[in-house]
């Protein structure tokens, strides 16, 4: 990759903007959704909670699921449990007020999911267990620096692991995204956003080096069509 696909952008998104809501915002997490789920991005998560619960059975699964935005991958991973017949109880963690508002309501129908507006950087956060962490889209948004002390802070709350499904900065990735949301897109939000979180995103180099610096030892790094990353990483 050459030129501005050579290293990350740290251009902030219109979604880093915490007091961000209304209309743009709805529409743009329903948008969100949808690019999800087609481009395939779901079965990152879900494949991954698959690794994990296999490696470390139990009876039931206290799972956080941090940036969840409007809560579309605890749906799915709930979907999931349930087909697997695999107890899953849920903490949907998001620093957007908002954003959290429109998850409550749009999964008011389950009745194993917490909600909480939450900095994943305040001292709090880490103090409060889980077995399993999941972040989709969301480790992008961060420095490098941030993400290495992000890291550390996941490594002391999940008790098992900590699933990362992100995007690959690709010349690619880029240009489909910019053309799809351009042609598809309704959400100012989603049509800058989008491509831009392509080039704030990762090769498999930026991964390697992030799980290096945290002193991680056997991550599993997985690429997935369409340009996604996932990092598996257990901590027993």
């Amino acid at each position: 990759m050459m030129g501005r696909f050579s290293q990350r952008s740290y251009e902030k998104e219109i979604m880093d903007d915490l007091e961000f809501e209304g209309p743009v915002l709805e529409q743009s997490l329903k948008e969100l959704r949808t690019i999800n789920k087609l481009l395939g991005g779901n079965k990152v998560t879900t494949t991954g909670l698959d690794f994990i619960m296999k490696k470390y059975p139990q009876e039931n699964y206290l799972i956080a699921d941090i940036g969840c935005g409007g809560g579309d991958m605890i749906r799915v991973m709930g979907d999931w449990a349930k087909k697997k017949n695999i107890k899953c109880e849920f903490i949907g963690i998001d620093a957007n007020p908002n954003t959290i508002e429109f998850a409550k309501e749009r999964l008011n129908d389950l009745d194993h999911v917490n909600f909480r507006a939450q900095n994943v950087f305040e001292d709090s956060f880490e103090k409060e267990q889980v077995d399993i962490i999941t972040c989709t889209l969301f480790t992008h948004h961060f420095t490098d620096k941030e993400l290495l002390r992000l890291l550390s802070s996941f490594i002391s709350k999940a008790r098992l692991g900590i699933i990362i499904n992100d995007l690959h900065r690709h010349r690619l990735a880029y240009y489909s995204i910019k053309l799809l949301t351009r042609l598809f897109s309704k959400s100012p939000m989603v049509q800058n956003d989008g491509p831009l979180s392509v080039l704030r995103a990762f090769s498999k180099q930026d991964l390697q080096l992030l799980i290096k610096s945290s002193n991680i030892k056997t991550p599993q790094i997985k690429w997935f069509w369409a340009f996604r990353w996932q990092v598996i990483i257990l901590t027993p």
